[in-house]
C-alpha cells in the first residue's frame, strides 16, 4: 500500500456490520463495494478500499489461526510503503502489541471484534465454516484497475474517490494533500524521502493524540466529536482561517487554501510546530494543570487558550493563565459562601470551583509528585463524566420512590450504624431496619419515619437541616444510584473506601475529605460531617485558591 494511504480505522460497529451483512445473506451472490488498484512494477498498489480488505484479511487470519488448522491461510498478502510493521503485525497477531502505535490498536480491535463475533454462537466452528463457504462461493467484489496514471495522479485518485465516503476523514485529506505535491523547498528529488518522513511523523502525532492522558487534557469533547484526533491538531492549525468549523471538511478546505500563499513544507512545519507545543504544555506540570482546568472547567477551549498564549514568552503565558483563572472564578458581589447546591446558576459555578481546588491541590504538591488525571475525572471508565457535584452527608432521602430503592438505602444505613460500635444503644433500631428490609409491602409512610429516626443517629448534633452550601458540597461519583446519592456521610465513606481499596481513582479532595484530612485531630470523629469539619474544609479551599479567589469564602455559622 502506497504512502498517501490513511492507516487502518474501522470500528467494531463496522466491522460487525461487514459480518452480519456477509453470513446472513448465506447462499445468495453478494458483492462488496469496488477495489480500486493499478499495477505498479509487478504487483498491485491499492488506491482505494484499504479498510475493507485489511478486515478481510483479518477475518481470514482468525480462522486460519484461532481454529485449529482447518482453514487456510488468507490468499493474499497485504505490504506497505511507509508502515512495515504493520504487515509484521498482520501476519503474526500479537494483542499485547495493540498500544505500541495507532495501526496496531485498530487492527488488534478488528481481530478481537472478529473473534467475539465468532465466539458468541452457539457453535463457533460451525459458523465459521459457513462463513467459509460463503465467503469462497458467494461474496465478491468489484475489481478496478486504473492504467496509465503516476503517483501523483493515483493520490488525487485516492481523494476523489473517497471525498464522499463516511470513513474518510479531512485529516487523511489534508495528509494525502501533503503526499500529492512536488516542490519541496526546490528539491523535488527528495519527494520521496519527505513523504516517508511525514507519513511516519504523521503517525507518531496521531499515536500521541490517542493516549487518553493526552486527549483529556487537550478537550472536555469524546473521541466520537471528531472524525479522528489529528482533527484536532488541523482545527489549531487553520483556527480563524475559515468561516464555518461545523464543515465536515473544514480543515482540508481552509488548509488548500493556505497552501496558495504558503508552500506546503512551511505548513506542515507549521503543523509540527503546533504539535510540539501542546506536547510542551502537556508536559509542563504547571501548565498542564492551569491549561487543563480552564478547559475542563469549561471557561475556555483549546483553540481559544492556543489563539491567547501560543505566541507568548513563557512568563507572559503564566499571567495570561492566572488571569484567566482568577477571572474563571468571579459571581458578582455575591460570596461563594452564599451559594446554593438547589439554584440552578450557582450550581456549574460551585462545580468549578471545587475543580479547581482538587486541580491546585495537586499542582502544589510539587512538581512531577502528581499530575491530575483529567481524563479518568471527565470520562471515567465508561468514558461518560464521572464526577459531578454531591453532597457530602445528605439528610433527607429526596427522589426515592421505590420500594427496592427504600430497602437498599435502609440496609447501607443500618451497616453504618452498626460500625458505630455501639449495638446495644441502637439494638432496636437495627432490628426495625431488618424487619422493614423483609417487608414485602413496606410503605412510604413507614420508611419515611424510619429514615428519618436514622438521618439524626447519622448526623451530628445541631447539623442544620437541607444544607445546600459549599461547606457540605463535594465531587462524587456522578454514577451513584439514588440511594447512595442520598445517603450519610458514613455511607459514602464506605462507599468511597471500597473504591479506594479497589484501586478506583477519587478525586484528590474527595478522597481527603472522607478521610478527614481537614479537620484537625483533636476534632475529629469518623463517622460524622459536623461544624469543625465544615470549617476546616472551607479554610482548606480558602488557603489553596487564596491567589485566585476575590475574596474568602465564608463559612456558615454553628448552630445557623
Amino acid at each position: 500500500m502506497p504512502s498517501y494511504q490513511r492507516g487502518y480505522r474501522w470500528s467494531s460497529n463496522e466491522v460487525v456490520r461487514l459480518l452480519e451483512d456477509i453470513f446472513r445473506n448465506g447462499n445468495a451472490k453478494y458483492c462488496l463495494q469496488p477495489i480500486v488498484v493499478r499495477h505498479n512494477a509487478g504487483q498491485y498498489e491499492l488506491v482505494d478500499g484499504q479498510q475493507r480488505l485489511t478486515t478481510l484479511f483479518l477475518i481470514y487470519q482468525y480462522m486460519y489461526k484461532e481454529l485449529g488448522g482447518v482453514f487456510d491461510a488468507p490468499a493474499f498478502s497485504l505490504e506497505y510503503a511507509t508502515r512495515d510493521k504493520s504487515e509484521t503485525f498482520l501476519n503474526d497477531i500479537d494483542l499485547s502489541r495493540c498500544e505500541e502505535n495507532i495501526d496496531f490498536w485498530f487492527m488488534g480491535n478488528t481481530y478481537k471484534t472478529i473473534k467475539e463475533w465468532f465466539s458468541c454462537a452457539e457453535k463457533p466452528k460451525k459458523r465459521a465454516f459457513e462463513f467459509a463457504s460463503y465467503l469462497e462461493d458467494n461474496v465478491s467484489v468489484i475489481w478496478y484497475e486504473v492504467h496509465g496514471i503516476d503517483d501523483d495522479e493515483a493520490i488525487s485518485l485516492f481523494a476523489r474517490l473517497n471525498i464522499g465516503k463516511i470513513p474518510l476523514t479531512s485529516a487523511e485529506l489534508v495528509k494525502a494533500m501533503f503526499l500529492n505535491r512536488d516542490g519541496w523547498q526546490g528539491q523535488p528529488e527528495i519527494k520521496r524521502e519527505k513523504q516517508e518522513e511525514i507519513s511516519l511523523q504523521w503517525d507518531s502525532m496521531e499515536n500521541e493524540l490517542h493516549r487518553d492522558a493526552f486527549w483529556g487534557f487537550l478537550t472536555n469533547k469524546k473521541q466520537h466529536n471528531y472524525q479522528t484526533r489529528m482533527d484536532l491538531l488541523l482545527e489549531l492549525l487553520v483556527y480563524g482561517h475559515q468561516a464555518d468549523i461545523r464543515d465536515r471538511y473544514a480543515a482540508f478546505f481552509a488548509i488548500d487554501r493556505m497552501s496558495r500563499y504558503m508552500s506546503l513544507n512551511d505548513i506542515w512545519n507549521k503543523l509540527r510546530k503546533t504539535f510540539f507545543l501542546l506536547q510542551d504544555w502537556f508536559e509542563d506540570h504547571d501548565l498542564y494543570h492551569k491549561i487543563g482546568y480552564l478547559i475542563a472547567s469549561g471557561y475556555a477551549s483549546i483553540n481559544e487558550i492556543f489563539a491567547l498564549v501560543s505566541h507568548k514568552k513563557k512568563n507572559e503565558i503564566a499571567q495570561i493563565l492566572d488571569d484567566s483563572i482568577r477571572a474563571s472564578l468571579l459571581i458578582g458581589e455575591r460570596n461563594y459562601g452564599d451559594l446554593e447546591y438547589t439554584n440552578r446558576d450557582d450550581y456549574p459555578k460551585i462545580s468549578r470551583l471545587l475543580l479547581l481546588f482538587n486541580v491546585e491541590s495537586v499542582r502544589q504538591i510539587g512538581k512531577r509528585t502528581q499530575w491530575f488525571p483529567f481524563d479518568k475525572f471527565k470520562y471515567g471508565l465508561a468514558n461518560q463524566a464521572a464526577w459531578s457535584l454531591e453532597h457530602i452527608h445528605a439528610q433527607h432521602a429526596e427522589g426515592l420512590n421505590t420500594q427496592f430503592a427504600w430497602k437498599e438505602w435502609l440496609e447501607q444505613h443500618g451497616n453504618a450504624i452498626e460500625a458505630l460500635g455501639d449495638n446495644k444503644k441502637y439494638a432496636d433500631l437495627l432490628d426495625r431496619i431488618q424487619v422493614a428490609v423483609a417487608d414485602g409491602k413496606l410503605g412510604r409512610n413507614d420508611f419515611v419515619s424510619l429514615q428519618q429516626e436514622i438521618a439524626g443517629v447519622l448526623s451530628p448534633a445541631g447539623y442544620k437541616e437541607d444544607l445546600h452550601s459549599i461547606a457540605n458540597l463535594a465531587l462524587l461519583d456522578s454514577s451513584l444510584n439514588a440511594a447512595l446519592s442520598n445517603s450519610a456521610f458514613a455511607v459514602k465513606r464506605n462507599h468511597l473506601l471500597e473504591m479506594d481499596k479497589h484501586g478506583e481513582y477519587i478525586p484528590f479532595c474527595t478522597r481527603n475529605v472522607f478521610l478527614k484530612y481537614y479537620t484537625p485531630s483533636e476534632e475529629c470523629q469518623l463517622y460524622f460531617w459536623g461544624m469543625a469539619d465544615r470549617k476546616a474544609y472551607i479554610t482548606a479551599i480558602n488557603e489553596k485558591l487564596k491567589d485566585y479567589l476575590p475574596e474568602p469564602i465564608k463559612c456558615e455559622q454553628e448552630g445557623v
